[in-house]
C-alpha cells in the first residue's frame, strides 16, 4: 500500500506525466526498499484504477485519463513496430480504421517500415440486407436507399484498405500480408479494435436523428454514428488476472466467435 500511494501520488502531482514510462520493477524496489513482488502488486492496484498501462515488451506506462477520448491513431502507428501486426475490426464501415492505418502503410510502401507480417481482419455488417438500425426515422422502418448509400461508404473503406494490405504482400514489401473482410446480420452498435492481440480500443455507436437527401427527396434517418463514438482503451500485460488482460481475451473471443460462426466472406 505504501508503494502503491507513493507512485500513486508522483502520477497525481505529475512527477510522472501521462505517456511517461515508470522505472522497471528491479529500479522501484531498490528504489523504495522492497521485493519486486511487492512493487508489482502495488502496480497491479494503480493498473486497476486505470492509472497506468503494462505494455508486452516495453514497460509500463502512464495512462491517459480514460474520461477523454483516446486517440486510435498513434497506437495503430506504433503497433506497426512490431514484426507480426494483426489487427481485428469490428463495426461499422471501417472509415476510422482506413484514416488510422495510412501513415504506417506508406512507411511500409516507402522502406521506413518493414514488419514480417501483417494480418487484418475486418467484421461489418451486410448492409445489402434490412437492418434494424440504421432506419427511417417516422416509422422505423428500412430505408434501401440510405442501405446503399452505406454499402458504398463500406466499399470504399474497407476496399481500400484490403486493396493496400494486400499489394504490399504482392510486392514483397511484407513477407506475409493479408487482410480478410466478414460480413454478418447484426446491427453493429459498438466498434472494436484488437490490435497485436495486447491492446483493445471500445466505443459505443450514438444513435442519431439527421436528415439526408436521397435521390431528390430528403430522408430522416435514425443513423450510428462511428466518429461520435468515444473510445476507451485496455491492455494485456502479464498478470492474466488484471482487468486489462480479460478484456482484450474476451474482446478476442468475441470477435473470433462472431468470425467463425455466423459471419461470411465478403464478396464485393
Amino acid at each position: 500500500m505504501q508503494v502503491a500511494n507513493a507512485l500513486r501520488a508522483a502520477i497525481l502531482t505529475k512527477k510522472f506525466t501521462p505517456g511517461d514510462k515508470l522505472p522497471s520493477r528491479t529500479e522501484l524496489a531498490k528504489t523504495y526498499n522492497v521485493a519486486p513482488m511487492t512493487v508489482q502488486n502495488a502496480l497491479r492496484e494503480l493498473r486497476e484504477e486505470g492509472l497506468i498501462v503494462s505494455r508486452q515488451g516495453s514497460g509500463v506506462f502512464v495512462r491517459e485519463r480514460t474520461e477523454r477520448p483516446v486517440g486510435l491513431r498513434p497506437h495503430i502507428e506504433r503497433a506497426f513496430q512490431a514484426e507480426d501486426v494483426t489487427i481485428d475490426f469490428a463495426g461499422f464501415s471501417g472509415e476510422t480504421l482506413h484514416g488510422a492505418m495510412q501513415e504506417p502503410l506508406d512507411k511500409i510502401r516507402i522502406g521506413r517500415l518493414r514488419p514480417k507480417s501483417i494480418r487484418v481482419r475486418i467484421l461489418v455488417p451486410d448492409t445489402t440486407a434490412p437492418l434494424a438500425i440504421p432506419c427511417r426515422a417516422d416509422d422505423l422502418s428500412d430505408s434501401p436507399q440510405f442501405r446503399a448509400r452505406a454499402t458504398k461508404i463500406m466499399h470504399r473503406y474497407v476496399g481500400a484498405i484490403t486493396d493496400t494490405v494486400n499489394e504490399l504482400g504482392s510486392l514483397g514489401l511484407v513477407d506475409e500480408a493479408t487482410a480478410e473482410v466478414h460480413v454478418h446480420h447484426a446491427a453493429p452498435l459498438f466498434k472494436l479494435y484488437i490490435v497485436n492481440n495486447e491492446e483493445a480500443f471500445f466505443g459505443f455507436y450514438p444513435v442519431r436523428e439527421h436528415v439526408l437527401t436521397l435521390g431528390d427527396e430528403p430522408h430522416t434517418v435514425y443513423d450510428l454514428m462511428g466518429k461520435d463514438a468515444i473510445l476507451f482503451h485496455h491492455s494485456a500485460n502479464d498478470d492474466d488476472t488484471s482487468t486489462g488482460s480479460q478484456y482484450v481475451d474476451q474482446a478476442r473471443t468475441w470477435f473470433d466467435s462472431m468470425w467463425n460462426t455466423v459471419s461470411t466472406e465478403f464478396i464485393p
